[in-house]
């Protein structure tokens, strides 16, 4: 008998159809999404979203990708897991654009990132002008008779060696540059400084790079060599295209190589440069990386005292590269220069080139231009232009890093594929919210499908369809409440959101605000881009950080508030601050009034598969108590590391602990897959042989934050910390989940749950950056509700924040602007929400405004 549909699962036509959805907590979901068009997926937080929108339609779309493969590709692919899910049709090539960094490291760069440093390299190779790095002379060319003079000015009796660079840091065997040696009568060849006669010269690695070097004479610097040097030397040049390389042994017998160019040389001092090259400003090769700091910028001070031990490299001054590529200028700017500039004055830089060229390089400059300024401009876009070119992609907040990488999607040109979006809005203040949707709106326009899991209402609202995953979370969610226009949804009563969509719900603004007469204080703020502001933090009160992107507020917060508590806790005394210094500020005054920090972020709670809820937050601990104390565990003599994964006693040895295999995809990511030994359960059979309650250790692991609490409800130190837990909204999510699944707003909040847990001083100062990261209205409404609890013990609560359902709920507002980067940094507002909604010309204050009425 065929399955009845729902009316959500009614087949829109020119749409991916999802028949039978079952990974994770969705239970068996039809639904259908409209390609070319803008689809918003919400819920509350657990509630299935991203298993509906990434563990199911992106893994199927990366499933297809790889069967499109050649079978020698494939054959590393086959533990990839298919979706459990009956039919995906209509599906096009699927990209997923998410807050994980993914491949970023200290050498990625926004810069690099969008790809915009590639133009950067080649228009400085092309048009820029190069300095000497001795003198700071333009460099001009140099003849070989120059070369020639410079050769004989050596002590007499100098052995020399002059020799032709054939290959210079190129991949492959390059046996026809080998042969082109020989027939140029030559019998003597350098390899990657190694000597060799040309019959003896091995197999080269063809992966490897390598430089190849002809030698071309071998001689004595003395009365008459004039003629054999100039012949030598003109052969070389010849060989070497313009390039020579001369090695000269010094007093102490060591060879020491010049490298002579008839094309770069300085007019001044006769210092000599390699031809300029767009590798030459790549701090990722050693042809232009700062031999100090191998191109990172910064350098290991062993400095700990400020808590970064990391220092601003003396020899590049942070610029990662040598100085030769440093003092390559274009109209007076380096490239170094270039990329420290903000976006919009990079822009501004880029639009102004062209008078100052010649007719040669302004023809040269002009698509590379045309290219950067277009990229530039979908940068500012997503709302990132108070971003610097050379800022690290490590720096950046997982909001910001997924705009950059929205703007490089919109830049690439692409049609027909489907993006896929994890909440693109965070980090973003509404002001900017906007600029977001045109940039998803355009995304779309280029003939592109775009599916965007997302809390933000004015998202919503703009978006063509809203599907809504719940009722609840976990064994309570996986089903689709309501599709349809947002004006369906918003009218639809079964459906939470449309609830808050349509105003019958919201959270609710406390009808008074806590007064306090004690302060912390910083004075004179002169962090980053912070303009010597003084900030007041009233103790035992909810305070909000507001402003737009880059205004100022994780300086004045996580990079100043944050280290002189600290140190102040740690030490008695000010934090030092120096000009390589982090934060810049006058003084801390009522850190004495405190008496323990707790900064909550969304860093993940642990790197390993076998980090977990019940072990950041210690449940795990308590419920090794309880197995252990069994009967059937003393019989066999386990005591409570027998329950531990990190026991090489009690854990699975396949898979040590970690419940999973990884698999080395060489050109992929790496790939998880179940351990087959354990099936994923982590421990050996003996541990799991004893059990409580019926259930052995793995079974717990396996159950749900409110399935263990009711498990453990006689267990008053298990209970408590799952019930602290649940209060954070985290009930839908497995104790045994590994921690490189979670997002960074769960991570936040299971840091919260476990500090809930903690006996309080009433002198606690708490710090959140953006507490409100995935949460739903809702959930929104119930994170109120445990930073009130928090303060109503006398503790103090600063949250860095966008979402104005939370600030609305603050009793202090410390608002900074007016822009970001550059132009922001100041103190625009300070006081009650009231307050600050009342200031004019303010962008804060006219988004709070609404939420007060």
């Amino acid at each position: 008998m065929p399955k009845s549909r729902s009316a959500n699962s009614i087949r829109i036509p020119n749409s991916i159809r999802i028949r039978g959805a079952r990974v994770h907590n969705l239970q068996s979901v039809d639904v259908d999404i409209p390609r070319d068009a803008i689809t918003v997926i919400t819920g509350v937080s657990g509630s299935g979203k991203s298993s509906l929108a990434f563990d199911t339609l992106f893994a199927e779309g990366q499933r297809q990708y790889i069967d499109s493969l050649s079978a020698y590709a494939r054959q590393f692919l086959d533990s990839m897991p298919r979706p459990d899910v009956d039919l995906i049709d209509g599906l096009a090539p699927t990209m997923a654009i998410d807050q994980k960094p993914g491949s970023t490291s200290a050498r990625s760069t926004v810069a690099t990132v969008t790809e915009i440093y590639d133009y950067l390299r080649l228009l400085f190779a092309r048009v820029g002008l190069p300095h000497c790095g001795s003198c700071g002379a333009a460099i001009a060319r140099q003849s070989a008779d120059v070369i020639r003079d410079s050769l004989l000015s050596r002590p007499e009796g100098s052995k020399l060696v002059l020799m032709a660079p054939m290959v210079r840091g190129r991949k492959g065997a390059h046996r026809d540059v080998f042969e082109s040696i020989q027939v140029a009568g030559l019998v003597r060849v350098r390899v990657d400084g190694e000597m060799y006669l040309l019959d003896d010269v091995p197999e080269l690695a063809v992966r490897k790079n390598h430089t190849i070097e002809a030698v071309v004479d071998r001689l004595v610097v003395r009365e008459g060599v004039e003629s054999r040097l100039a012949d030598s030397l003109s052969l070389a040049l010849r060989l070497g295209k313009g390039l020579v390389t001369a090695a000269v042994e010094d007093e102490r017998g060591y060879w020491i190589d010049s490298i002579y160019n008839t094309a770069m040389a300085c007019i001044e001092c006769g210092a000599s440069v390699e031809e300029i090259e767009p590798r030459t400003f790549s701090f990722n090769s050693p042809y232009g990386a700062c031999p100090t700091c191998d191109g990172l910028g910064r350098v290991d001070s062993g400095r700990v005292d400020s808590g970064d031990s990391k220092t601003i490299c003396p020899t590049c001054d942070g610029g990662r590269l040598r100085s030769e590529a440093m003092g390559v200028t274009i109209d007076g700017v380096s490239i170094t220069e270039l990329t420290a500039m903000n976006l919009t004055d990079a822009t501004a830089w880029i639009g102004a080139l062209g008078p100052s060229l010649s007719p040669l390089h302004r023809a040269v400059a002009k698509p590379i231009q045309s290219e950067v300024t277009k990229r530039l401009e979908f940068l500012d876009e997503v709302g990132v232009s108070y971003l610097t070119l050379d800022r690290s992609a490590e720096t950046l907040s997982g909001g910001e890093l997924q705009r950059v990488r929205l703007a490089t999607s919109i830049g690439s040109g692409l049609v027909g594929v489907c993006y896929i979006l994890d909440e693109p809005s965070i980090g973003l203040h509404p002001a900017d919210h906007d600029r977001l949707i045109r940039c998803l709106r355009r995304l779309q326009q280029n003939g592109n499908t775009v599916v965007v899991v997302e809390h933000d209402e004015a998202t919503m609202r703009a978006a063509d369809r809203v599907i809504d995953v719940g009722p609840g979370a976990g064994a309570q969610g996986g089903k689709i409440v309501a599709s349809g226009t947002p004006k369906r949804i918003q009218a639809n009563k079964r459906s939470l959101t449309g609830r808050y969509l349509s105003g019958v719900d919201a959270v609710p603004v406390p009808e008074t605000r806590r007064v306090a007469d004690r302060f912390l204080s910083l004075t004179d703020v002169n962090t980053h881009n912070l303009k010597n502001i003084t900030a007041r933090f009233p103790l035992g009160c909810l305070i909000g950080i507001s402003g737009v992107s880059g205004s100022g507020k994780s300086s004045l917060v996580v990079d100043t508030l944050l280290p002189a508590v600290e140190y102040q806790l740690a030490h008695g005394k000010r934090l030092p601050t120096t000009a390589g210094s982090v934060a810049q500020f006058g003084k801390l005054t009522g850190a004495a009034e405190l008496d323990k920090l707790v900064p909550i972020d969304q860093a993940p709670i642990g790197r390993s598969p076998r980090s977990c809820p019940a072990t950041y937050s210690g449940v795990l601990d308590e419920i090794r108590k309880v197995f252990a104390a069994t009967r059937e565990a003393k019989t066999r003599g386990f005591t409570t590391s027998r329950f531990s994964f990190n026991s090489a006693a009690g854990r699975c040895e396949l898979c040590k602990g970690h419940g999973v295999e990884r698999i080395s995809m060489n050109f992929l990511s790496d790939l998880f897959v179940t351990c087959p030994r354990c099936g994923g359960k982590r421990f050996n059979r003996q541990t799991l042989q004893v059990r409580f309650k019926g259930a052995n250790v793995a079974d717990v692991l396996a159950m749900t934050i409110d399935q263990a609490a009711a498990f453990f409800e006689n267990m008053p130190s298990a209970h408590r910390l799952l019930t602290s837990l649940q209060a954070v909204g985290l009930g839908y999510m497995h104790l045994g989940q590994s921690s490189t699944t979670l997002s960074g707003g769960e991570a936040q909040r299971i840091k919260l749950g476990t500090e809930l847990a903690r006996t309080s001083t009433g002198k606690t100062l708490y710090v959140l950056d953006e507490p409100t990261t995935g949460l739903h209205f809702d959930d929104v409404k119930r994170l109120v509700g445990v930073l009130q609890r928090l303060v109503d013990s006398g503790n103090t609560v600063v949250v860095i924040e966008h979402d104005f359902d939370l600030l609305a709920c603050c009793d202090w507002i410390l608002d900074l602007g007016p822009g970001g980067g550059i132009h922001g940094g100041r103190l625009m507002a300070e006081g009650t929400p009231e307050q600050v909604a009342e200031q004019s010309d303010n962008a804060t204050a006219r988004f709070l405004a609404k939420k007060l009425r």
